[in-house]
């Protein structure tokens, strides 16, 4: 089978087999065999080809690493953990946002904390107009799926209330160039914060609201496979979702 993220990474970039080979130092024939044939290259070839592509190696050859070298790598992802969502910084939001030089995602219910601070909206529009994509999912107020986190959390309609009350508190943003907002209905197991290869995730416990749930501080290297794995959940929700109209 080929390698089809290899060969789109390649068009992404609009390089040439040749073009790549000349710049990692091998013969032509040999990224071709990469791409034709999924042959995995040589390990010092392959960190020169992910650090040109700007990709990670474990994404373009999944199966080169060992297990031991994944798990290494996917441990010193963890930048920190926070205990609840609450004993995070006030401030460590929008540092993340801030550090964003081309993407900034928010996969949320409500995410009731981040709308109604203005200095955060503002964040966002200036990141939007200076070039940054700015992603917003939030949860479909009318879904099984917000129900049912109602229900859990023991606030039930609350919870979709406050869904449409951070869709009004987000309008100064909805006709912003760069800023697209998307509706969702999906079983919410983490809130993602996404800025660039950097995430806060919010994870979500049973029976008790996100704000007292665990915060994981996560760092994207190369070799690592945690961050890929929200990054790629994140991607599943933004495509099954609805544009908010």
């Amino acid at each position: 089978m080929p390698n089809e993220r290899l060969r789109a990474a390649l068009l992404e970039h609009g390089l040439t087999p040749a073009d790549l080979a000349a710049d990692v130092g091998v013969d032509t024939k040999s990224v071709e065999r990469w791409i034709s044939r999924d042959r995995t290259p040589y390990r010092r070839h392959r960190y020169a080809v992910a650090a040109r592509l700007g990709v990670d190696e474990a994404f373009l050859w999944p199966k080169a690493l060992s297990p031991e070298q994944s798990a290494e790598a996917s441990e010193s992802e963890i930048l920190t953990v926070h205990p609840h969502r609450w004993t995070v910084p006030r401030d460590a939001w929008k540092r993340l946002f801030e550090s964003a030089q081309e993407e900034i995602g928010i996969l949320v219910y409500s995410g009731f904390f981040l709308a109604e601070d203005a200095s955060v909206l503002r964040l966002l529009r200036q990141k939007a107009e200076a070039g940054v994509r700015v992603r917003i999912l939030l949860g479909d107020p009318d879904s099984a799926a917000v129900a049912q986190r109602g229900a859990d959390e023991g606030i039930d309609d609350a919870m979709a209330a406050k869904i449409r009350n951070v869709i009004v508190l987000y309008k100064p943003l909805r006709g912003v160039d760069g800023i697209e907002f998307r509706l969702h209905g999906t079983p919410l197991y983490n809130s993602i914060y996404r800025a660039d290869g950097q995430l806060l995730v919010n994870t979500h416990v049973y029976g008790a609201p996100a704000s007292n749930a665990p915060v994981f501080h996560l760092r994207k290297i190369a070799g690592g496979g945690m961050v890929n794995t929200y990054l790629e959940s994140f991607e599943r929700v933004w495509d099954e979702a609805t544009p908010l109209e």
